[in-house]
């Protein structure tokens, strides 16, 4: 019983954290409260987000606050056409004066990474951040070098019809625990947005909330909050699901069901409980899993995204929910 106190008290503590931070980004991201939460579940559960909308919806402040309010290292990455991988995760040179050579890190050793307008690079350079969102690692020229801790990657997406794109191997998308769309803001929301920035931007404002230990600390608790069995059981089934229906071609992988597992983990913590609920998985299960499908008889990425989130929707509501 004094375990399960603690616990308690533990998750409590935690939620209050968390709602600190959403506040203080809030104050800068206004009127997309869903938005910020997945972003912060996505954080607290180790994973990395991706956004999957249109130019000037806000996703480069989003990633810029959240990295200010946790008082860590920010990185931006404009993911072009002629982008290199070691453009990215840096390379080896030649030092003159010492006649010895030298890694120089690149832009990916940071905390938080915006990776914008990803699919706009070729797949040679998209193919570089595989084993940095899986390992926590880069390999250059032989030698691994570690990323810092904690290490979050915060990328986009342009709709696939976008002139200049390239598709992201499903390989890429599987690595990504969240796909999320920001939308349009409301007229009193892009108002209130307008008239916060007459004199200069609101970022400038945000305090630090959190740092690297408080999100480490976080995660730890994360991974201490109870699943009973039979909601893992639920989860799985959703997972499996996806790969009967008739018009999916690819369904969720292990690794999806794992991410759902870890985000409702992170979503139950956020809300002050120590425990996860079947309510959990269901609110994260399209976030989580409609990027990772293929499904039958679509065009672009952003049609079969669609279609993707419809089918996960309607799974959802079939799976029978545990008592």
């Amino acid at each position: 019983m004094a375990d399960e106190d603690t616990t308690r008290k533990q998750a409590r503590e935690a939620s209050e954290q968390l709602q600190g931070l959403k506040d203080e980004v809030e104050t800068v991201f206004k009127g997309k409260p869903q938005a910020v939460e997945l972003a912060l579940v996505t954080l607290m559960s180790g994973g990395h987000l991706l956004i999957d909308d249109v130019p000037g919806q806000g996703k480069t402040v989003l990633s810029k606050t959240l990295a200010r309010a946790l008082d860590c290292d920010y990185s931006r990455i404009q993911f072009t056409p002629d982008l290199l991988p070691a453009d990215v995760t840096g390379g080896t040179i030649y030092r003159r004066d010492t006649g010895d050579f030298e890694f120089r890190k690149g832009p990916l050793f940071a905390n938080v990474v915006l990776a914008d307008e990803l699919n706009r690079t070729i797949p040679r350079t998209q193919s570089c951040l595989l084993e940095a969102m899986n390992e926590y690692q880069v390999t250059v020229d032989g030698q691994t070098h570690d990323l810092p801790r904690p290490f979050y990657v915060m990328a986009t997406r342009n709709p696939f019809e976008s002139e200049g794109t390239y598709p992201l191997p499903e390989s890429q998308l599987d690595r990504f625990l969240v796909c999320m769309n920001i939308g349009y803001p409301t007229r009193a929301v892009a108002k209130d947005i307008i008239q916060s920035q007459r004199l200069r931007h609101p970022l400038e404002t945000v305090k630090p909330v959190l740092d690297t230990e408080d999100v480490l600390a976080l995660r730890r608790l994360v991974r201490g909050v109870r699943v009973e069995e039979d909601v893992i059981d639920y989860t799985m089934a959703v997972v499996e699901r996806t790969r009967e229906e008739e018009e999916v071609v690819l369904g969720g992988s292990p690794r999806a069901g794992i991410h759902l597992y870890r985000a409702s983990q992170a979503l139950a913590l956020l809300r002050g409980r120590n425990y996860v609920c079947p309510d959990d998985v269901k609110e994260l299960a399209v976030p989580v899993l409609a990027h990772r499908l293929r499904c039958r008889r679509t065009g672009d990425a952003t049609e079969n995204m669609e279609k993707a989130r419809r089918i996960v929707r309607g799974l959802v509501g079939q799976v029978v929910v545990p008592a």
